[in-house]
């Protein structure tokens, strides 16, 4: 029992962090006034083209923290310059928010199967590589593991909630998304903040890919992508009402039952409960259940949701 719960705990960390990045790189966006609906994509482009350097750099003989640091940076950019489309598509030419950031994640899945197919001579859809690099064994416990990103996630989160609440960075990025034409009246460059929010959310799009993929696999398939977490970190962006500090909580709330999906087999039986696949209890239901409750709370909370004024409403300076 000792052995699952510590795998349990293990799990809720990675996907804790790993939603958490995607949710709060959302709420950069939309506290900007721009609805980026394409984190999902951006997460599988930054995935990709990250997986693709640590797989590429793994037999390079270079030092072991310049790979880790060249893969992050890698899916930063990668994620940075995907959601860029959505920015100068959206703050520029001032098109539909929700329509563009679909047309991102059908196109991102489209792009990256085909480069997979393509590398591999058309025979698969994946990418292999080495995550030793970012997970470690604590005590050499099998059972137990903690990744690079989890240290990151907390730096990241400390770092959200300074630039969101004391920097004149943050004050302003809030003001283009609450009212930009009030913003716009005392100096400040509505477009160049909006597109410094969606920027950060492509850059912590990339990294929460990295997040999710690295510590729970060695063999990513494009087929899958990142398994609609770009959308689950979209709710839990909404629950957590566009605040960093709520964000990471109710992440860790989500997580507990992606974790489970893993490890229910082990904690059923280690309890005397007899599971299987014959009687409905499998692991896609306990993957079910975080999207369920997401449907439910959105459901009953929506009409006390607190959103940016201005998400989603192109900022014409002419009208102003």
């Amino acid at each position: 029992m000792d052995s699952q719960i510590l795998l349990l705990i293990s799990y809720m960390l990675t996907f804790c962090v790993s939603l958490m990045f995607v949710a709060l790189g959302g709420m950069f966006s939309e506290r900007s006034g721009v609805i980026n609906i394409g984190l999902e994509g951006i997460m599988v482009v930054g995935g990709f083209f990250g997986l693709l350097t640590l797989s590429g750099l793994s037999e390079s003989g270079l030092p072991g923290f310049l790979i880790v640091i060249l893969t992050i940076l890698v899916a930063i950019i990668a994620g940075m310059i995907y959601s860029l489309l959505l920015a100068i598509v959206c703050i520029q030419f001032k098109a539909d928010q929700t329509l563009v950031g679909t047309a991102l994640n059908l196109i991102a899945t489209a792009v990256t199967l085909t480069a997979t197919k393509k590398m591999s001579g058309g025979a698969a859809t994946t990418i292999r590589y080495d995550s030793s690099l970012f997970v470690y064994h604590p005590g050499g416990n099998p059972n137990f593991s903690i990744n690079l990103f989890f240290f990151i996630g907390i730096v990241v989160l400390i770092i959200s909630i300074f630039v969101l609440y004391k920097l004149r960075f943050g004050l302003r990025l809030r003001a283009c998304g609450e009212n930009p034409s009030a913003a716009d009246s005392v100096g400040i460059n509505v477009k160049k903040y909006r597109y410094a929010g969606v920027l950060i959310s492509g850059a912590l799009g990339g990294l929460g890919a990295l997040a999710y993929i690295i510590p729970t696999t060695s063999t990513w398939n494009a087929s899958t992508g990142v398994a609609g977490f770009g959308f689950l970190a979209l709710a839990i962006m909404i629950f957590g009402q566009w605040k960093p500090l709520r964000i990471g909580i109710i992440s860790l709330f989500f997580s507990f039952f992606l974790s489970l999906s893993y490890v229910y087999y082990g904690i059923f039986s280690a309890l005397g409960i007899t599971v299987s696949a014959e009687n409905g209890v499998t692991s896609e239901l306990f993957r079910l259940i975080p999207f369920l409750v997401s449907l439910i709370v959105l459901v009953f909370s929506s009409k006390k949701s607190r959103a940016p004024k201005a998400e989603g409403i192109p900022y014409d300076k002419s009208s102003r």
